[in-house]
């Protein structure tokens, strides 16, 4: 098993949107992700801060993040959310996961 988690900072005037968004499509998300065997998906808030952590039990990461990567639903998921999140700074672009005993480092 392998766990990642990510700390991402929400926009304050998109706080809200990213709420009804998390609600009405992260289900369909989740169960995407459990079937390529991310489970133990966590999301929490702490005023600005959303807070992530999954867990992967697969034999093939790279796979299974491609299927996710193709799904449609989590595209659009990502596609409407990524609007309201602000990047850390020393995060790259596109890469708000590391494995958990990176993520206490993230400035």
């Amino acid at each position: 098993m392998r766990r990642f988690g990510a700390v991402i900072g929400l926009r304050p005037e998109h706080r809200e949107t990213y709420l009804r968004l998390h609600s009405e499509v992260w289900p369909a998300v989740e169960a995407r992700l459990t079937a390529s065997h991310f489970t133990n998906y966590t999301i929490f808030h702490r005023g600005e801060w959303l807070f992530a952590y999954y867990e992967y039990t697969g034999d093939d990461y790279a796979a299974d993040a491609a299927a996710i990567a193709a799904d449609p639903v989590t595209q659009e998921w990502w596609k409407l959310t990524d609007p309201c999140q602000l990047r850390l700074d020393g995060t790259p672009d596109g890469e708000q996961w590391a494995p958990m005993t990176e993520v206490w480092h993230l400035p």
